[in-house]
């Protein structure tokens, strides 16, 4: 067996691993389409209910800068286990929840649990395999936020088509008990940190608040007071990064070595682009269609991004990193352009099509810009670097909704009565959001990954 080959057991831990993961992405997206369904049963209004889905990213956006740390001290194994136990508590207490303030404050707790669950899953799972068999294991645990948004209103749909609500939560409790139980018995113990040093608690004064501080202003529109107080803390928190002796919870100068700066700026914008167009067509296919019948067609999405993760295994190894990812780049171009015209009538065969091109290109950018990070990157760093990856994964996707949802309410003004024009105009942002991902790509690396003696622990 080769230092490169992947063994039964290695895909054993990552099929373990990545249960905790989807479970964690899935439930972002879950709640969407029971906005209605939980307005009535609590007798409030659709913007209000909107909090349980708020709260959840806010407390995803706070948790995540810590599970460095957090691994550092306790062991990556520990952590993910002690995350698994947290998010399941939270979705079992959602569920009991017998009013709306009560589920918002269950939402923060299930929130806290599922943003440290990807980070930790991958510094894990990069930890296990070492450096020569992480880019076919990536690829596997890759996938999963490129399904959440497809697969989300989908499960949503299908759940409130056969259950009551309180079973949007509960089916968490199936999956996260038989990871656990997994994962006590196949995902083996990493060494913790031998010197994990103290919480960078300024940090964490600074960063977290200033994260949720422009989540928050970009996703509820109260942008004018709460975007500057987050960008002036996330200036102090860079300052302070820079400046300080000891460890930062989320180091600045991680972004300045190559390739991870513009390896993290292209995940960044790719998540921009998939989940900005997850925002906008499912709302432009529900002013004729069911929320069922708009996530079946949605569905291609998800069938290319399953296609392009089992074909990108394949060749990550062998294919230099900007190849892949440029040629990712283009598929979700060409699958972006018809839905600039999407005011000229495209056929459900058609956006199927584009979709399935969008799902197939996203792994071909996602895989070897997590597998040039977690290659370059000592394994002692390797729980930061995931932690700082997810961070921006996530508040990319955040960013890119908000500013679609921006641009669509000034386009849908100037349109007027052409509703389809606001939406093709939007998707040229959608597009641009591409192009930059593009630019960033050209930063990469051209020669194929070196191999390396692997340093599995």
């Amino acid at each position: 067996m080769t230092a490169s080959t992947v063994d039964r057991s290695l895909w054993r831990v990552a099929f373990v691993l990545v249960l905790g993961t989807f479970m964690a992405s899935l439930d972002s997206t879950i709640v969407a389409v029971g906005l209605d369904t939980l307005a009535g049963e609590f007798d409030a209004s659709v913007t209000d209910v909107q909090w349980a889905t708020t709260a959840y990213l806010l407390a995803v956006v706070t948790a995540v800068p810590a599970s460095g740390w957090l691994a550092d001290r306790f062991g990556g194994r520990n952590l993910w286990l002690g995350a698994v136990v947290v998010f399941l508590l939270g979705s079992l207490l959602c569920a009991l929840a017998w009013s709306l303030p009560s589920l918002i404050v269950f939402r923060v707790l299930q929130g806290l649990g599922g943003g440290v669950l990807p980070p930790a899953g991958q510094a894990l799972l990069a930890r296990v395999a070492g450096r020569e068999r992480i880019g076919r294991l990536i690829a596997v645990v890759g996938v999963v936020p490129l399904l959440s948004p497809v697969l989300g209103p989908l499960a949503g749909g299908v759940i409130l088509s056969v259950a009551d609500w309180p079973w949007l939560f509960l089916i968490n409790l199936p999956v996260g008990l038989a990871a656990l139980l997994l994962a006590r018995r196949y995902v083996p113990a990493v060494p913790r940190a031998e010197e994990p040093g103290a919480f960078d608690l300024r940090g964490a004064l600074l960063l977290a608040p200033g994260l949720a501080a422009l989540v928050y202003g970009l996703t509820t529109g109260a942008g004018v007071v709460a975007v500057p107080v987050g960008v002036a803390a996330l200036v102090l928190f860079v300052v302070h990064g820079l400046r300080t002796t000891r460890v930062p919870l989320l180091d600045p100068r991680l972004f300045t070595r190559p390739p991870f700066g513009p390896a993290a700026l292209g995940l960044a914008v790719l998540s921009a682009s998939v989940f900005g167009t997850m925002f906008l067509l499912p709302l432009f296919l529900q002013a004729d269609l069911t929320a069922l019948q708009a996530g079946l067609l949605l569905a291609p999405q998800g069938a290319g991004a399953v296609l392009g993760s089992v074909l990108v295994t394949r060749f990550v190894d062998a294919v230099a990193p900007r190849t892949l990812v440029l040629a990712g780049i283009l598929l979700i171009a060409v699958g972006t352009v018809p839905l600039t015209q999407i005011d000229h009538g495209l056929p459900d065969l058609a956006i199927a099509l584009v979709l399935f091109a969008r799902g197939l290109g996203a792994p071909l950018v996602g895989t070897p810009v997590m597998t040039l990070v977690y290659r370059s990157i000592e394994p002692a760093a390797l729980p930061r670097a995931a932690s700082a990856l997810s961070l921006l994964s996530t508040v990319g996707g955040a960013v890119g909704t908000a500013v679609l949802a921006v641009v669509l309410e000034h386009r849908l003004r100037v349109r007027g009565t052409d509703v389809s024009a606001a939406f093709a105009d939007a998707f040229w942002w959608v597009l641009g959001m591409v192009l930059v991902a593009a630019v960033a790509a050209t930063r990469l690396p051209r020669p194929a990954p070196e191999r390396e003696p692997s340093d599995a622990s």
